[in-house]
């Protein structure tokens, strides 16, 4: 089983709820962890759950890097910051994958500054998972969206390459053998969007083993047309912002509703099988995390404010994404292209 080094004082929640999700693994699974941070509140939280000592070990390092911080000048006064040491444990082979809940510059360059960069890729992309309609049989609930903040601006080589490293993630992680992928556009004809994404999805056509279904539109996004969509990161940030926003706003209104008077009672009684689903669909701690794409190594970067259902997922799926190769699946493609 793969060994995952976990950034314990990375996140809202941390380090109670990072322990927590750690100790639940070490129950549920054969994973081993390794968790960062410093190992005087680690070893207190530990001692307030069950856990199995076996799988899970301590790295102690007193720095982290919070929510708040900006984490180019503070990776630069902190190089024994906790996501920085986890990242360190992988590059030395100590370790096979990063789970982080923390600051997500601080994530990006974590990877950046101990992991190569995939041979021939241009730059690495952060991707996002979210949920959507399902329109086929086998078909993941939840989409992946990249870039979503590793990069603001793309050219055509990059989003290219950004669409072969989510469509060899989806294939490993959420077992879609031929996923959709797709352009995030302003238009579905194959002339809108600009040079960089008309050459783009030019190219994209051109590759015999990929799934593309040419562009999208924003409207399309929580339909089941494409299971990977590719974007800048400016745009894909705004979208994921928007659709995290929507859906808290979807959820507090039923709150809402079902307390004013009886008739909303009765409606939201009506529907709640509906609300519970969408409930169940946006709860991001069923999914744990997504990961950073384009490293030699992998990091799976949670909700900042994961609890321990989340972290426990996200270690799950980092565990998978390493037994699986996607990493190596993505090098091959990107070598390949």
């Amino acid at each position: 089983m793969p060994t995952i080094a976990v950034d314990a004082m990375g996140g809202d929640l941390a380090p109670e709820e990072v322990v927590k999700g750690v100790a639940q693994a070490s129950l549920e699974t054969d994973i081993h962890c390794t968790l960062v941070g410093d190992e005087a509140q680690i070893q207190a939280a530990l001692d307030r759950v069950p856990y199995n000592p076996a799988h899970i070990g301590v790295h102690h390092t007193r720095d982290f890097i919070s929510m708040a911080e900006d984490p180019k000048r503070t990776l630069r006064q902190k190089r024994n910051a906790s996501v920085l040491v986890a990242a360190r444990l992988v590059s030395e082979g100590q370790a096979d994958a990063v789970v982080t809940a923390g600051n997500t510059g601080a994530a990006v360059l974590a990877c950046g500054q101990h992991f190569k960069i995939v041979r021939g890729a241009r730059k690495a992309a952060l991707a996002s998972v979210y949920p959507r309609q399902t329109e086929y049989p086998g078909q993941d609930q939840l989409a992946l969206l990249l870039d979503v903040g590793a990069t603001i601006r793309c050219d055509t080589t990059e989003l290219v390459q950004f669409a072969l490293m989510g469509s060899a993630y989806a294939r490993h992680v959420s077992k879609v053998p031929s996923p959709r992928v797709a352009l995030l556009n302003m238009g579905a004809e194959e002339t809108k969007g600009g040079d960089a994404l008309v050459n783009a999805h030019r190219r994209l056509k051109g590759i015999p083993d990929l799934n593309f279904v040419g562009n999208i539109e924003g409207n399309d996004l929580a339909k089941g047309k494409a299971d990977v969509i590719v974007c800048e990161g400016l745009l894909g940030n705004v979208v994921l912002k928007l659709l995290e926003g929507l859906a808290e706003v979807v959820v507090d209104l039923a709150g809402t509703a079902r307390r004013e008077n009886w008739r909303w009672k009765l409606g939201f009684f009506m529907l709640a099988n509906s609300f519970g689903r969408l409930r169940d669909l946006t709860d991001y701690a069923a999914y744990g995390g997504a990961p950073i794409l384009g490293f030699e190594h992998l990091m799976i970067k949670s909700h900042g404010r994961s609890n321990a259902r989340a972290i426990k997922n996200a270690i799950k799926v980092a565990a998978k994404a390493v037994r699986d190769g996607v990493t190596r699946e993505i090098a091959a493609a990107i070598e390949r292209l």
